[in-house]
């Protein structure tokens, strides 16, 4: 038989034998390779369940993957070949974490914690606080927020003799002084000194008295953190740090059990999750208002 002519083409088309694919073979499609993220919607092929990826895990030693329906119906799978997203296969790997940035360090106080920074020359504004202890929970909790601020925190000795040490510093712009007082509620002496203090002439705008409602600041310390799950109440008359260590057990005989009790409650303090909120309050505000509107 002769050779089909121009006239009269070949409509049998080309020798299958020849080289070549024909025109109507079609390649498969190659299956690319998907992490299971989470969330991730795909479709097991053999089964037809379509969900969102919910985990992968080792289950005696084959990895899976947990799908879920729209419906809320979980089911696991082989991790591997054999899904399908928007109609095309995909092999599903376990998806590799990636480094994620370092975590910012934090200070005690919750803020972010600035390594090799130089403490800021002082300011004129101060805190003042009522005595040792305040003083040494303060800086425990909130020295390196102080440090970078250039606030120092000095201690009163009692609140007494409050009015005429307000005085004597002379408050005003530039120069406000932010003070923590004890048991400072509605009707209390230290109620009483705070109005009198606020009344003093440069006191508006330059001072301010906050408080907690405890009669010691050993009270804003979570009882938790010393194995108590509330402060025990101290009878009038008794000495209320006397009878918190009397309440734990501990020596509570002279001032340097007395010591070493606070010591030892103090070293349980980590942060300021350890201290109730409504002291740690208190120190925030304070250290915001010595510090705003400075050059």
């Amino acid at each position: 038989m002769s050779a089909p002519s121009a006239r009269f083409p070949d409509r049998y088309g080309r020798d299958v034998l020849s080289s070549g694919p024909p025109a109507h073979h079609r390649r498969r499609p190659v299956a690319r390779e998907v992490a299971a993220q989470k969330g991730l919607v795909v479709e097991e092929a053999s089964t037809g369940f379509t969900g969102a990826v919910t985990r992968v895990e080792k289950i005696a030693g084959e990895l899976v993957v947990e799908l879920e329906d729209g419906r809320g119906v979980r089911r696991t799978f082989p991790l591997g070949p054999g899904y399908m997203i928007d109609g095309k296969p995909v092999v599903l790997s376990r998806a590799v974490a990636t480094s994620s940035a370092p975590a910012r360090k934090r200070s005690a106080s919750g803020s972010v914690y600035v390594d090799g920074v130089k403490a800021r020359t002082a300011r004129a504004s101060r805190i003042w606080v009522e005595g040792t202890h305040d003083a040494e929970l303060v800086q425990k909790v909130w020295g390196h927020d102080l440090r970078i601020e250039g606030i120092v925190v000095e201690q009163l000795e009692g609140a007494d003799n409050l009015a005429e040490r307000v005085r004597e510093f002379g408050p005003a712009p530039g120069r406000r002084l932010g003070i923590l007082v004890d048991h400072l509620v509605k009707g209390s002496k230290e109620w009483r000194i705070a109005a009198e203090v606020m009344a003093l002439p440069g006191a508006r705008g330059n001072v301010t008295v906050l408080g907690h409602p405890y009669v010691d600041v050993w009270q804003a310390v979570k009882p938790a953190r010393v194995g108590l799950t509330r402060w025990p109440h101290i009878p009038k008359g008794t000495d209320i740090k006397v009878g918190s260590l009397a309440a734990l057990g501990w020596p509570h005989e002279d001032k340097a059990d007395i010591g070493l009790g606070w010591k030892r409650i103090l070293s349980t303090v980590r942060s300021y999750a350890d201290v109730e909120p409504t002291l740690s309050g208190r120190i925030e505000e304070l250290i915001d208002f010595v510090t705003v509107d400075h050059s």
